[in-house]
C-alpha cells in the first residue's frame, strides 16, 4: 500500500513539475511549430491508447466483446461528421443490441 501511494505522490510531483516547466520556459519556445506539433501530437496518441486499453482488455487481458464493434461504429460516425451526442448513441446501441443477441 505504502508503495502505491509512493507511486501516486511521485506523478503528482512530476504533473506539477511538467506544469511549472509549462510557466518558468520562455514563450517563444513552446511557440515554435515543430513543439506544438508534437504536444498535439502526444495528445491524440495518449487519447488512442487509453481507448484502445478500454475498448479491448478486460483485467489485464485482450478480450474481443461488444465494445469493438461499438467503437467502429463510433468511429465511422465521427468519420461522417455525426453530432457528438448521434455517435455516443450510435456506438452505446450497437453495443446494447450485440450483447442482447449474445454477444459478451
Amino acid at each position: 500500500m505504502t508503495a502505491l501511494w509512493g507511486g501516486v505522490l511521485l506523478a503528482g510531483l512530476a504533473c506539477l513539475a511538467i506544469k511549472l516547466a509549462g510557466h518558468v520556459l520562455p514563450e517563444h519556445w513552446l511557440a515554435q511549430p515543430r513543439v506544438a506539433r508534437v504536444a498535439a501530437l502526444v495528445t491524440v496518441a495518449l487519447l488512442s491508447a487509453l481507448v484502445a486499453v478500454q475498448a479491448a482488455t478486460d483485467g489485464g487481458r485482450v478480450v474481443l466483446d461488444a465494445r469493438l464493434p461499438a467503437l467502429a461504429v463510433a468511429a465511422v460516425a465521427l468519420a461522417l461528421r455525426a453530432p457528438f451526442v448521434v455517435v455516443v448513441l450510435l456506438a452505446a446501441a450497437t453495443a446494447a443490441g450485440l450483447r442482447l443477441l449474445g454477444m459478451p
